[in-house]
């Protein structure tokens, strides 16, 4: 009989080792169902509840056991008298039988159907993984100090970190918004120390952040609680948006909130550099400030026509221009220019502090203001002791009516002379600002009212240089203006754009996200297209935005760049014109760098 019962229990084994692998325990031989081939079947067909518990095989006594036994027992029988033997022999009988009966009954062909084992396994490893993501979960759920300090003591979890993360602070605007709930968890889960600027701190809001994030009252039209939500943050990301079509909310959220929280970063950033004698990365350089008369030392008007023959002399109108510091303390460079193919230019040789360059910065800004005309900045560069070799490089601005702040990056200048090598800032030595009456433009907003395009007024605040860096400082989520009702589309695109140029011209390093109609769904399970020049048509998860924010966050790539991303679509024939880059559920992924590496910055 004994060796009947290990003959059964290891058919048994080896009819189950097929399908699943086995973990036995000490007493007990406990079968563990892993995710198997039959998975299809677990899909296929619903499970269960009453199927859910482990199978549980008792051990058989094998062969060899059984045979020490015998001889253990013959031994004993030979000292010992026939009437014990008889006692032996009945107490072995009754020993056998319940070890023997157990192995027969507990196993049949129904526990090992292919089908019911698929089921069971599915049901097993669902409840494994379901509580082993509770491990890292993050919830607000009552703790005691100790265990708090714990937690920020041990950090995320170790597949998710990314170097440098515990040492950088950022605000997220706009946490409570469908973006920015991800924004939070996945920037908590990589390591990041996380503070959110929310309108309300009532129970509801409170409770659906994590406990760890440090929370700011504020709302994003009040200068004075931005300034206090952005001391001791190092990057910022902007999932703010207006809850109404109404112009005030719009305005308050997407164009003065983008610019409050630009504006009250910046100023951080420039009392850090000061307290650091001006070592900071983000603080600019600054070229000229117009603050009084003996500014305008230095500046030179020229004037000048772009046809040496009779012809301009035929059409020669006048022109005139001049450079003042009015009573009201400004520098007004204004004038006209009636002659055909005529110009009037300011121009100034640089003069920089001693160990300053431009090739250390990235562009210039302009605080300027006047009557919305365009104008041409020109660099001259070569060196600084012969003139007669230096190459002329120039850029097209717009200003518009009232002040504003123009961002030229040096990128954007093109040689005079097609044949000239690209600027090299290094070599800069004589900044121009010229006026010319072709291709000006009749100011937006001045409807009926007659304008003459051939005169113009500038006012002048400062020209500074923008710093340079490798990483985004700012990340803005705007929109496309799709999936947006076509009664307030125009009023929500104006207030966007109106955010987006004020976070261009604050001379931090930006990332600009617009993406198609959100949509409540996972991420990381379709490949996305990343394009310019709003062309996307189709939609894009919540998750997938908000995991484009936390990448762009040390991307070099995605600085200073603006883009429209989507799910993959089949584009018309001829329109083909977009980067398209397949993004996997892969956490270590890195499928932004490619799809920003073809984008055009600055645009």
């Amino acid at each position: 009989m004994r060796t009947t019962s290990a003959t059964s229990a290891t058919t048994t084994a080896a009819l189950l080792s097929n399908h699943q692998k086995w973990t036995r325990s000490s007493d007990l031989g406990m079968v563990s169902l892993p995710t198997s081939t039959c998975e299809p079947f677990a899909t296929r067909w619903r499970p269960h509840t009453h199927t859910r518990s482990l199978l549980l095989v008792p051990k058989a006594a094998s062969a060899e056991t059984a045979g020490k036994e015998n001889k253990r027992k013959k031994k004993k029988r030979r000292g010992e008298e026939d009437d014990d033997d008889g006692r032996n022999d009945e107490q072995e009988q009754e020993q056998e039988q319940p070890l023997q009966q157990p192995s027969v009954s507990m196993i049949s062909l129904d526990d090992v159907n292919p089908v019911g084992l698929g089921r069971k396994s599915r049901q097993i490893f669902d409840e494994v993984w379901r509580k082993f993501s509770g491990l890292g979960q993050l919830s607000r759920t009552t703790r005691t100090d100790e265990e708090t300090l714990l937690i920020r003591e041990g950090g995320p979890m170790c597949e998710f970190a990314i170097p440098g993360a515990q040492n950088t602070t950022v605000l997220v605007v706009g946490a409570t918004s469908r973006i920015g709930r991800i924004v939070v968890r996945k920037l908590m889960l990589r390591g990041y120390t996380v503070k959110a600027l929310v309108r309300m701190a009532d129970q509801d809001v409170v409770d659906m952040l994590p406990r760890s994030v440090e929370i700011a009252i504020g709302d994003v039209g009040d200068p004075d609680a931005v300034k206090a939500a952005v001391e001791g943050c190092n990057k910022v990301i902007y999932c703010a948006t207006a809850r109404s079509a109404i112009t005030a909310d719009l305005i308050r959220v997407d164009y003065q909130g983008v610019y409050n929280v630009t504006k009250a970063f910046q100023d951080y950033n420039n009392r850090l550099a000061q307290l650091r004698a001006g070592k900071s990365s983000k603080s600019k350089l600054l070229i000229s400030k117009f603050k009084s008369a003996d500014s305008l030392n230095g500046w030179e008007i020229r004037q000048g026509t772009y046809f040496q023959d009779v012809v301009a002399a035929k059409y020669d109108g006048g022109m005139d221009a001049k450079f003042e510091f009015t009573e009201t303390g400004e520098a007004v460079f204004s004038g006209y220019v009636f002659t055909r193919g005529g110009y009037v230019e300011l121009s100034k040789k640089l003069s920089l502090p001693l160990g300053r360059t431009l090739d250390r910065y990235e562009g210039l800004v302009l605080s300027v203001g006047g009557n919305g005309r365009s104008y041409i900045i020109i660099l001259e560069a070569g060196p600084s002791a012969d003139t007669t070799q230096s190459k002329m490089y120039f850029a097209r601005i717009s200003t518009k009516v009232g002040f504003c702040r123009v961002r030229v990056p040096f990128s954007s200048f093109r040689p005079v002379k097609p044949d000239d090598p690209p600027l090299d800032p290094f070599l800069v030595h004589t900044l121009t600002i010229r006026f010319e009456p072709r291709r000006q433009r009749p100011v937006d907003g001045t409807t009926g009212i007659q304008q003459d395009l051939r005169s113009f007024k500038l006012i002048f605040e400062y020209i500074k240089a923008l710093p340079t860096g490798q990483e985004t400082d700012f990340i803005l989520v705007s929109c496309t203006g799709l999936g947006i009702e076509p009664t307030r589309r125009e009023q929500v695109l104006k207030s966007k754009k109106a955010g987006e140029d004020s976070l261009r011209k604050s001379g931090l390093g930006y990332t600009i996200i617009r993406p198609g109609p959100l949509k409540e769904e996972p991420g990381g399970q379709r490949a996305l297209i990343f394009d310019q020049g709003n062309r996307i048509s189709q939609g894009i998860s919540c998750a997938d935005v908000a995991d484009i924010c936390v990448k762009a966050l040390h991307d070099s790539t995605a600085r200073n760049k603006s883009f429209d991303v989507c799910y993959e679509y089949v584009a018309e024939q001829g329109k083909e014109l977009y980067e398209l880059v397949a993004h996997l559920p892969d956490k270590g992924n890195n499928y932004l760098t490619p799809a920003l590496s073809v984008l055009e910055k600055n645009t």
